[in-house]
């Protein structure tokens, strides 16, 4: 993955561009003067951190004449090294300010300062391998042209879990099925000790024309909600699935569900609490 240094005009979408990164994996670090590349570098290296984005804009202004010693060290570091633009004409630069009514880092008057900053980013801006106009894109535009640009659009995973109500929901799941409704195997004396895992309990579970209408159900909105959440840019959505104790029913849908849309990338399979007791 490259090292990516974000820069551009202040309201420009500098933010949406590094929270997208940061979504996606990356180390972000904001506001980092030229000099320090280089350290920066070699402490994520030291970490073995693979996917790196700093940003440098009008914040360092007092650091920008390092930049070009800076950007060429860093270059024989890095083969990677990836530096991205960000740009907007003035008018919309103007009305985004007077929107969040944030003042500028250069902090005289607006229509002035828009003028200085292109002039002491240009350096910035000549060496970028990427140039965006951002001016007729949304937040959601720009972030889907950043996955693009680096292809990381793809980078969607689907997390599964199964869990027992009596245990508690967990509290990081985007969302909670509740599959209580279900036929269930605890009252079967021979399937109580097994787990959802087991093809038997999943055939009990499943084991009449209800409880499949029902699956179907719930398994077209899960891929809903989870393509969803991939067009609104998100990286990752966790479902839980939850039955009485989280032995049975939770288990073997969890499972099921995991082979019926292995296409979103089911990411992490955990059974929260098969071992945790019995279903009931």
């Amino acid at each position: 993955m490259p090292f990516v240094v974000v820069s551009g005009l202040s309201g420009s979408g500098k933010s949406t561009a590094l929270r997208t990164l940061e979504d996606a994996g990356f180390f972000i670090t904001d506001n980092l003067p030229p000099e320090l590349w280089g350290a920066m570098h070699d402490l994520v290296s030291a970490r073995g951190l693979p996917c790196v984005a700093i940003s440098t804009d009008a914040r360092t202004r007092d650091f920008l004449g390092a930049l070009e010693a800076s950007y060429v060290r860093l270059s024989r570091r890095r083969e990677d090294l990836r530096v991205l633009f960000l740009e907007a004409n003035t008018d919309v630069l103007l009305k985004r300010y007077n929107f969040t009514r944030r003042e500028h880092p250069l902090g005289d008057n607006l229509m002035l300062d828009f003028a200085r900053e292109r002039e002491l980013l240009a350096p910035l801006r000549a060496i970028a391998d990427t140039v965006i106009d951002t001016t007729h894109l949304s937040a959601r535009d720009l972030s889907a042209k950043v996955l693009r640009l680096f292809r990381l659009e793809n980078d969607f995973h689907l997390r599964l879990m199964s869990f027992g109500f009596k245990h508690a929901p967990p509290r990081d799941a985007d969302l909670v099925l509740d599959v209580r409704s279900l036929p269930n195997p605890y009252y079967d004396p021979v399937l109580r000790p097994r787990t959802g895992l087991d093809p038997a309990v999943a055939r009990y579970a499943f084991g009449d024309p209800e409880a499949e209408a029902f699956y179907a159900e719930l398994r077209d909105f899960v891929r809903v909600a989870a393509e969803r959440a991939r067009a609104a840019g998100r990286h990752g959505y966790t479902v839980a699935v939850g039955c009485t104790g989280g032995q049975h029913r939770s288990v073997a849908v969890a499972a099921r569900l995991a082979q019926d849309l292995k296409d979103l990338n089911v990411d992490i399979m955990d059974h929260r609490d098969m071992q945790a007791g019995e279903d009931a």
